[in-house]
C-alpha cells in the first residue's frame, strides 16, 4: 500500500464531515473501553467480595459482632460494598423495630425485608451503571459510522462530476476515506455489544445471588422475631 493510501492519509483528506464522524466514534470508542475495563474489574471484586462474606456469614460468626465489624470498616474506609449492604440495611432496621414495645413480629419483619428490598435495588443500580451507555454505542455506532461514509461517498462522487474521465484511480481514495467511518463504527460497536451482553448477565447473575441471601437472612431474622415475641 502506498503512502496515499495509508489509514492516516485517509482520515486526513477525508471531508470535514466524515473527520468528524470519525472523531466522534473515536472519542466514544475510548470512553466505551474505559467504561468496559472499569466495570469488569468492579463485578469481578464483586464476585470475591460476596464470595468472600458469604463464607464468613455462614461461619457461625455472632449477627450483631458481624455488623459491628462492618461498621468499623464504614468508619475507616469509608465504604461497605455489594452485599453486605443488604446484611447491615436488614439488620439495622431488624435490631430498631425489635427494640421498640409494642410492635408485633410481623411488623418487625416487614421492616426489614422493606429496608433489604431498597439495598437491593440500589445495589442492583450500581452494578448496572455505564451499562445503558454500552448498548447505546453498540446499537448506534454502526449508523453513526454509516452516515459518515454515505456522506463520504456523496461527497467524492460530486467531485467526479468536475473530471472529464473518472478512473478507479480516481474514484478509490474517495470511497476508501468513507468507508473508514463505516470501520470505525464497527470497531466501536463490537466491544460495546460483547461487553453490554457479558456484563449484563453477570449482574443477573449477582442480583440473583443477593436476593437468594436475602430470603436466607430473612428466615433467620424470622425465626429470632418469633423467638423474641414467644420470651417476651
Amino acid at each position: 500500500m502506498n503512502q496515499d493510501m495509508s489509514l492516516w492519509s485517509l482520515v486526513a483528506n477525508a471531508s470535514i464531515v466524515v473527520q468528524l464522524v470519525m472523531l466522534l466514534l473515536f472519542l466514544v470508542s475510548v470512553v466505551s473501553w474505559g467504561m468496559i475495563i472499569q466495570r469488569a474489574l468492579l463485578l469481578s471484586r464483586a464476585k470475591k467480595q460476596f464470595l468472600a462474606f458469604e463464607q464468613t456469614f455462614w461461619s457461625g460468626i455472632d449477627l450483631g459482632q458481624l455488623y459491628r465489624d462492618g461498621s468499623v470498616r464504614l468508619e475507616q474506609s469509608g465504604m461497605v460494598e455489594g452485599v453486605e449492604n443488604l446484611f447491615r440495611a436488614g439488620f439495622k432496621e431488624f435490631t430498631r423495630l425489635r427494640q421498640q414495645a409494642g410492635i408485633e413480629s410481623d411488623a418487625i419483619m416487614e421492616g426489614a425485608l422493606r429496608a433489604m428490598r431498597v439495598a437491593l435495588s440500589r445495589e442492583e443500580e450500581y452494578l448496572e451503571k455505564h451499562l445503558p451507555f454500552l448498548a447505546t454505542v453498540g446499537s448506534t455506532s454502526p449508523y453513526v459510522g454509516l452516515f459518515g461514509t454515505v456522506w463520504g461517498i456523496m461527497h467524492s462522487f460530486r467531485g467526479l462530476a468536475t473530471m472529464h474521465q473518472a478512473t478507479l484511480a480516481t474514484v478509490a481514495p474517495g470511497i476508501s476515506e468513507a468507508l473508514v467511518a463505516t470501520a470505525m463504527g464497527l470497531f466501536a460497536a463490537i466491544p460495546a455489544v460483547i461487553a453490554y451482553n457479558r456484563f449484563s448477565s453477570r449482574v443477573d447473575s449477582l442480583v440473583s445471588n443477593y436476593d437468594t441471601f436475602s430470603e436466607e437472612f430473612s428466615s433467620i431474622l424470622h425465626r429470632q422475631a418469633h423467638a423474641v415475641r414467644k420470651t417476651g
